[in-house]
C-alpha cells in the first residue's frame, strides 16, 4: 500500500529499449567518453567485434550476480568521436538493450562545520518517555530513539551485515575497527582470490573506484567514514561515539573518490554485496546509499532489483537540492524494484526506502528532498556527529547522515529478529514512523525514525483463521433429493496438516423429517486453503416455511490455526407449490344438500385459505328460489387436504330443466388457485315425491358464513315452509 503510487509513477518510466534523453549535458553529468550498454546472453562478441571496427573498446564487464542476466559494458569512445553520436549508432543494433551514459556520481553531504566535534549527539536521542536513558542532557524527542533500543538491551549483532556504497572507510578507526567485516574465505596478502568471486585479497570489500583491495585511502574518505559510524560505530567503549549497531559488520564498496563515482562503480559495488550473499552467504540485509546524481539508468535499476532479489534493502539518501522527488526524479532514491528494468524483471517486493532529513527541533532540514510518493521517511541528518579519518569526530549535515540512521535501524531489527524477511523488515521501519508535522504530506509516512518501536513492530502474519459459511438450497422432492454445502475457508494456506470436526443440528428444520445429520471430521493438506461439509436434505411435497440446519465446526488439531466463523446456517428453501381445486356435484333436486369438495394437491405445513361464494347460473338463489347462496372461507389445518362446503338445494313440483349454480373459489392464502370454479347440476327430478322440508345443512366445513347464511340456517332450524 505505502508504494502504490511510487509504483504507478514509476511504470511510464520502464521502455524496452532505454532511450538516451534529448538534452544538453553539463559537463559534470557524465565520464568523459563512457558509456554503459546493457547486452543480452550471447552478444557480447559481437560489440566486441564492433569496436574493433568503430574505434571505441570495451574498458570493462561488469559482472552481475546471474549468468542469466543481461551483460553490462562499459565502452570508452576516442576523443575524436561524439559519445551522442556512438550512441545513437549502437542502439538499435541486434542485443543491445540499452545505451546510455557513464553518470557520475556524488555523495550527498552538504555541510562540514568542526565547531560540532565535542557536539550533542542527538540523532540517537529518544524523548525519555515514560522512562528516562542516559542522562537528563541525552533527550531529544525527534532523535532516532537508538539510546532507548539500547537500554532494553537491543545493541546488534555481528551476525548482520550492512554493505556501506560510498567512499571508503577508516577501517581501522578505534571506534570502527572492531565492527568491520573480515572476508572468512580470503587470505590476506597471498595474491589469490581464494573464495572465487573475481576480487583478489577482498579482505573487507572493494574499492571500486581505483580497482583495488584497499578500501581506505586517507582522509579524503571522509564521508563514508562518518556514514559508518553512524550505522556501527562500537558503543560503551568509553571513546568518542555510538552507532546505532554498537555490534555489526560492515562492507565497504567504496566508489565514490575526489571527483565523485559514475554509475557503473555503483553498479560494481552493488552487485559485489549481492553476490557475496548469494554466493557465500554473507548475511548483507541492506546497502545504505548516501549519494546520488545523474538520470535514470536502466542497468543501475537493474542491479538493484538483483539485490532485492537476494534479500537486500536498498536505503537511499533522498537528496540535498530542496525539491519535490515526485515531479523531479532523484536517483537511486527514486528506483522501485517493483518496476522491472531492461533485461531484468521486477521483484516482489518494494526494495528501497528513500529518507529524507530532520534537524533536532523536527524540521523538514533546509536542505534535504521531500515528495509525497517518493520519499518514505525521515531521519536526523542536521549536524550529526561520527566518525572521522585519523580517530577523530566531526559533525556533518545531509540527507546522507540521515539514511545511515534507517540503514542501521534495519540492522539492529534484524539482530533481534533473524527470521524476518526484507519485506519485514522494511514494514517494521516503515510502519512505525512517528508522526511528524514537518514530514505530513511531504513523505510517504509522514513520519520520522522511531528505533525501538521498530524493534517491538510485529510484521508477522496473523495464524491463519478458518471460517465456515452457509448456504442455501431448493428442498427438492423425494425422489430427487438435494443437499447444503457449506464452504470451509483458510485466510491463507497451512503449513502443516490439520483436521476439524463438524456436526449438525437443528434450526427451524428437524433432524429425519428435514435433512439428515452428519458429523465427522475434514483434514486439511498443507498448502490447502478450502474444504466442504455436505448435508442430505429430505425433500417432501409439503408447502411449508423456509427451514435452517446448523453446522458447527470443533477440535482443530492444531495450535497454528485459529478458528474464526466456527457456525453457519444452511437454508432450506420451501419450493412445494400446493395447488386448490373445487369438485363438480350432479344431483337430482330431491338431494337437499350439494356438497362440494375442495382439495389441496398435498399437505400443508400452515394453514392454507380461500374464499367461497355460490354464484347464479340457470339456477338461481333464494329462500323461494333453487338453492340457498352461500359464501364464507374455507381454513385448511396443517396437514389436512379437503374440506366441503354444503349447499341448500329446493326440491319442487315443477317441471323444469335441468338448472346449474356455481361456487367459485378466490383471495387463496398459502396455496394456489387451480380450479376456480365447482359446478352444481340440478337434475330435475319432478315426479317424484318432493320432500316437504329441507334437510338440515350440515355446517361443519365451514369457518365463516355470511349473515344470509345465518338467516338460511335459522329458518332451516325452524321448519318453516318456504315456497
Amino acid at each position: 500500500m505505502l508504494r502504490l503510487n511510487r509504483f504507478q509513477l514509476r511504470r511510464s518510466r520502464t521502455l524496452l529499449i532505454q532511450q538516451l534523453e534529448s538534452r544538453n549535458l553539463m559537463a559534470g553529468d557524465i565520464a568523459s567518453g563512457e558509456l554503459l550498454i546493457q547486452v543480452s546472453p550471447g552478444f557480447e562478441q559481437s560489440v566486441a567485434a564492433l569496436s574493433d571496427t568503430s574505434g571505441f573498446h570495451v574498458s570493462n564487464r561488469i559482472r552481475s550476480t546471474s549468468v542469466e542476466s543481461a551483460s553490462l559494458l562499459q565502452l570508452s569512445i576516442p576523443a575524436n568521436q561524439d559519445w551522442m553520436t556512438v550512441a545513437k549508432s549502437i542502439q538499435g543494433l541486434p542485443g543491445i538493450l540499452t545505451v546510455e551514459p557513464n553518470y557520475v556520481l556524488k555523495n550527498s553531504a552538504v555541510a562540514n562545520d568542526p565547531s560540532y566535534t565535542n557536539g550533542s549527539h542527538w540523532g540517537m536521542y529518544s524523548d525519555d518517555l515514560p522512562t528516562q536513558f542516559g542522562s537528563a542532557s541525552t533527550t531529544n524527542a525527534f532523535g532516532s530513539g537508538a539510546e532507548e533500543a539500547w537500554g532494553m538491551g537491543y545493541t546488534g549483532s555481528n551476525q548482520v551485515v550492512i554493505g556501506v556504497i560510498d567512499e571508503g572507510i577508516d577501517i581501522n578507526h578505534p571506534d570502527l575497527k572492531q565492527n568491520i567485516w573480515v572476508n572468512p574465505n580470503e587470505i590476506a596478502g597471498d595474491g589469490i582470490d581464494n573464495d572465487a568471486n573475481g576480487y583478489i585479497d577482498d579482505i573487507n570489500g572493494w574499492d571500486f573506484f581505483n580497482n583495488d583491495n584497499s578500501v581506505y585511502d586517507g582522509t579524503g574518505d571522509d564521508h563514508g567514514t562518518h556514514v559508518a559510524g553512524t550505522i556501527g560505530a562500537v558503543g560503551g567503549n568509553g571513546i568518542g561515539v555510538a552507532g546505532v549497531n554498537w555490534n555489526v559488520k560492515m562492507i565497504s564498496a567504496k566508489f565514490l573518490g575526489s571527483t565523485g563515482g559514475t554509475t557503473a562503480g555503483a553498479i560494481q559495488a552493488i552487485d559485489y554485496l549481492t553476490k557475496l550473499k548469494v554466493q557465500q552467504g554473507v548475511n548483507v540485509v541492506a546497502l545504505s546509499n548516501s549519494w546520488g546524481g545523474g538520470g535514470y539508468s536502466s542497468a543501475l535499476h537493474a542491479a538493484i532489483i538483483r539485490a532485492a532479489n537476494a534479500g537486500i534493502l536498498f536505503v537511499a539518501a533522498a537528496g540535498n537540492a530542496t525539491s519535490n522527488n515526485d515531479t523531479t526524479a532523484n536517483y537511486p532514491s527514486n528506483y522501485s524494484t517493483l518496476v522491472a528494468a531492461t533485461g531484468q524483471p521486477a521483484a516482489s517486493y518494494e526494495s528501497v526506502i528513500a529518507v529524507a532529513s530532520i534537524t533536532s527541533t523536527g524540521g523538514l532540514s533546509s536542505f534535504s528532498n521531500y515528495g509525497a510518493t517518493q520519499v518514505d521517511i525521515g531521519a536526523p541528518g542536521s549536524s550529526i556527529i561520527s566518525t572521522l579519518p585519523g580517530n577523530t569526530y566531526g559533525s556533518y549535515s545531509g540527507t546522507s547522515m540521515a539514511t545511515p540512521h534507517v540503514s542501521g535501524a534495519i540492522g539492529l531489527v534484524a539482530s533481534v529478529h533473524p527470521s524476518a524477511t526484507p519485506t519485514n523488515l522494511r514494514n517494521a521501519v516503515l510502519n512505525t514512523a512517528k508522526p511528524t508535522t514537518s514530514l505530513a504530506g511531504r513523505t510517504v509516512t509522514g513520519g520520522r525514525l522511531s528505533i525501538l518501536d521498530a524493534i517491538q513492530y510485529s510484521d508477522q502474519p496473523p495464524p491463519p483463521s478458518l471460517s465456515i459459511t452457509g448456504t442455501s438450497v431448493a428442498e427438492g422432492s423425494t425422489s430427487a433429493r438435494n443437499s447444503l454445502v457449506y464452504q470451509l475457508s483458510l485466510s491463507a494456506p497451512a503449513t502443516e496438516n490439520f483436521t476439524v470436526n463438524y456436526t449438525t443440528s437443528n434450526g427451524s428444520a428437524i433432524a429425519g423429517s428435514d435433512y439428515t445429520s452428519a458429523s465427522g471430521s475434514i483434514q486439511f493438506l498443507a498448502g490447502e486453503t478450502s474444504k466442504s461439509v455436505t448435508v442430505e436434505v429430505v425433500g417432501d411435497n409439503t408447502v411449508e416455511s423456509n427451514e435452517t440446519v446448523i453446522v458447527s465446526l470443533s477440535g482443530l488439531s492444531s495450535s497454528s490455526i485459529l478458528l474464526g466463523t466456527s457456525t453457519a446456517t444452511g437454508t432450506i428453501l420451501n419450493d412445494d407449490s400446493t395447488q386448490i381445486t373445487i369438485d363438480d356435484v350432479t344431483l337430482p333436486e330431491n338431494t337437499g344438500n350439494f356438497v362440494f369438495t375442495v382439495r389441496l394437491s398435498a399437505p400443508s405445513a400452515s394453514n392454507v385459505s380461500v374464499r367461497f361464494a355460490t354464484a347464479n347460473g340457470s339456477a338461481t338463489a333464494g329462500l323461494t328460489r333453487d338453492y340457498i347462496s352461500l359464501s364464507g372461507t374455507l381454513v385448511f389445518a396443517p396437514g389436512e387436504t379437503s374440506r366441503q362446503i354444503s349447499v341448500a338445494v329446493r326440491n319442487d313440483s315443477t317441471r323444469e330443466p335441468d338448472e346449474r349454480f356455481f361456487v367459485n373459489l378466490s383471495r387463496s392464502s398459502g396455496a394456489t388457485i387451480a380450479d376456480s370454479q365447482g359446478i352444481g347440476t340440478i337434475v330435475n327430478d319432478d315426479g317424484i315425491a318432493p320432500a316437504n322440508s329441507f334437510s338440515l345443512i350440515d355446517l361443519s366445513g365451514w369457518a365463516q358464513m355470511d349473515w344470509l347464511e345465518s338467516i338460511a340456517m335459522d329458518v332451516t332450524r325452524r321448519r318453516l315452509r318456504l315456497w
